[in-house]
């Protein structure tokens, strides 16, 4: 009997360790590290101040026809329709979701979590006909409600290990460059902004696709692309 007590103890310990890390693990951050891909990511998150869209950065990752992935927000969405246009209608593109209003998710309750990361989905499916299943939290932030919410609305969560910095208006091109410079590899998501957030975003995407990847023998890739990317053996 003790041993049976003992024994249904452990098994316990086991699963309280374990409960957190499981539903953790559904989070992606990279893909395989064997391929020699990089994923491109940019938020689209709203802005006071500024047109909202770095339309240089859009017109060069076209023009050089470089992969990316998009994350909008809803609010977003709702003030950029012929962007989103745009940005749906390149094939080497890619679209997910951002969140409504770019809350800050764990301060918020199953279901407010559920329609901040609904709303943009419903969105881009009901007046784009984009299924959008690819998402993203705002400001990187969640918790175990998250994850729960995010599996059950049958979404695949996209984090990165990467960030760029592209924000920061103290970081220089040079600075941001030599930030994923020093982590980028096979497998690497990288986080930046096309929202105009980012002052050197543009020229830190074209020495990056001209000098530091080549050089890494990395190539820019979409995430969906990234994650389904079989390493040669």
């Amino acid at each position: 009997m003790l041993r049976r007590c003992l024994w249904i103890l452990a098994a316990s310990a086991v699963l309280i360790f374990l409960a957190p890390h499981d539903s953790l693990a559904q989070v992606v951050k990279a893909g395989p590290p064997a391929c020699p891909t990089i994923a491109l990511t940019f938020d689209l998150c709203p802005v006071r101040k500024g047109a909202g869209f770095d339309q240089a950065l859009v017109d060069y990752l076209i023009e050089h026809k470089i992969p990316a992935t998009f994350f909008m927000s809803g609010q977003w969405i709702a003030k950029h329709d012929p962007e989103v246009e745009q940005l749906l209608g390149i094939g080497f593109f890619e679209v997910g979701t951002h969140g409504e209003v770019h809350a800050h998710l764990p301060m918020q309750n199953a279901d407010e979590q559920r329609n901040e990361i609904l709303g943009p989905v419903k969105l881009l499916s009901e007046h784009y006909a984009h299924e959008a299943v690819l998402f993203r939290p705002p400001f990187g932030e969640y918790n175990d409600v998250t994850v729960d919410v995010v599996r059950t609305l049958g979404l695949r969560f996209i984090q990165w290990n990467i960030e760029s910095g592209d924000p920061d208006p103290k970081l220089s091109a040079d600075q941001i460059v030599a930030r994923i410079d020093k982590r980028a590899k096979g497998g690497s998501i990288v986080v930046l902004h096309a929202n105009g957030k980012g002052t050197h975003t543009r020229q830190v995407i074209q020495r990056l696709t001209t000098e530091v990847l080549p050089r890494k023998g990395l190539t820019p890739t979409t995430v969906s692309d990234l994650l389904s990317c079989m390493p040669s053996r």
